[in-house]
């Protein structure tokens, strides 16, 4: 019986140890493939991270793109910052001039080259066109508007310097015309400044010529307010 079982075994007996044999190949096989997978995996996830990245680079780049194509931050409070200092040095130097000078002889500051002298001045700046008081005026606010109006498109910062003188010695000007005698709109602007020579003016004449020219030497350099440069 032991016989027989041992005959009709032995074929099994190959097969088993060729199952033993063959699986320690179908292990290496299925490690060859899990490693074959696993190295697959990395690069297609570096492809995904290459992607991402390429999406993060796109959206720098879209981010980049407006503030390539701006011409700059506004230079309103350029302009304003300018237009207050004028106006105050303006405002007080008047004051001074009111309280101290009014009145009393001329100081003399270069010989006679150059003086203080109080003037009152109900024309316009330099002392031209007395009898267009009211007109003066309504000019004035006029300027004060328009320059109000550019300031949302001034990108520029020599326009905002020059606007800003401009507007500074305007509201130094249009102060006196309202708030000084004779009366509302008609008051005579205050001037002090006398050089030799010359017509007298104050620190607000001195802001809007300054301005005025500064302008001018823009406009021949093709600068626009808004910060482009044309060529004629």
């Amino acid at each position: 019986m032991a016989e027989a079982e041992r005959i009709i075994g032995t074929p099994d007996t190959p097969d088993a140890a060729r199952a033993d044999q063959e699986q320690p190949g179908d292990d290496a096989a299925s490690g060859e493939r899990s490693d074959a997978e696993g190295t697959a995996a990395p690069a297609g996830g570096s492809g995904t991270s290459g992607s991402d990245g390429t999406s993060a680079t796109n959206g720098a780049e879209a981010q980049e793109t407006p503030a390539e194509r701006s011409r700059g931050k506004r230079r309103i409070p350029v302009l304003f910052a300018v237009a207050a200092f004028a106006y105050v040095l303006d405002l007080v130097s008047k004051m001074i001039v009111v309280a101290k000078l009014e009145h009393h002889a001329p100081i003399e500051i270069v010989g006679d080259w150059l003086k203080f002298e109080a003037i009152r001045n109900a024309g316009a700046a330099f002392g031209f066109g007395e009898a267009f008081t009211v007109i003066f005026t309504m000019i004035a606010a006029a300027v004060i508007v328009v320059i109000a109006r550019l300031a949302r498109k001034l990108y520029s910062l020599p326009w905002a310097i020059a606007l800003g003188l401009l507007l500074g010695g305007a509201l130094g000007n249009l102060t006196d015309r309202i708030f000084r005698s004779p009366g509302v709109f008609e008051g005579a602007v205050v001037d002090f400044i006398a050089p030799k020579h010359f017509a007298v003016f104050n620190l607000a004449d001195s802001a809007i010529v300054c301005g005025g020219i500064l302008i001018v030497l823009l406009s021949f350099r093709g600068l626009d307010p808004d910060g482009t440069v044309h060529k004629d």
